[in-house]
């Protein structure tokens, strides 16, 4: 990596501009078991509300990472599914959660400390 890794237009910063959005990560988390319907997605995360959840899969969606699919029938039916290049985030996504399962109560014990 060069000095110019971090610049606004770099793949680097990219891929930190993606995981860095907390529900980004965690609906692709939730969804590497298979396809979901919103409402289910919803009941898996906990904490979501439908408009943040409708944001997040619309901004995976244009990213690529998500793909919308489209029942007919009554009522409508609409399911999301992980791409081939979303299911290559689920690595990454693995490793921060180890590393927050193992650090997390260093970082949550600074916080009440005040550190920083």
């Amino acid at each position: 990596m060069t000095n110019d890794a971090f610049l606004a237009d770099c793949r680097a910063r990219l891929a930190f501009d993606l995981l860095s959005n907390t529900w980004n990560a965690v609906l692709i988390w939730v969804l590497r078991d298979g396809p979901g319907r919103p409402g289910e997605l919803r009941e898996r995360i906990g904490g979501i509300s439908p408009k943040v959840l409708t944001e997040t899969l619309r901004r995976l969606e244009s990213n690529g990472l998500v793909v919308r699919h489209a029942h007919g029938g009554v009522p409508p039916r609409v399911e999301y599914e992980l791409t081939a290049l979303g299911r290559t985030l689920l690595g990454p996504i693995d490793v921060l959660g180890a590393w927050a399962f193992e650090h997390g109560d260093e970082v949550m014990a600074a916080q009440e400390r005040g550190d920083g």
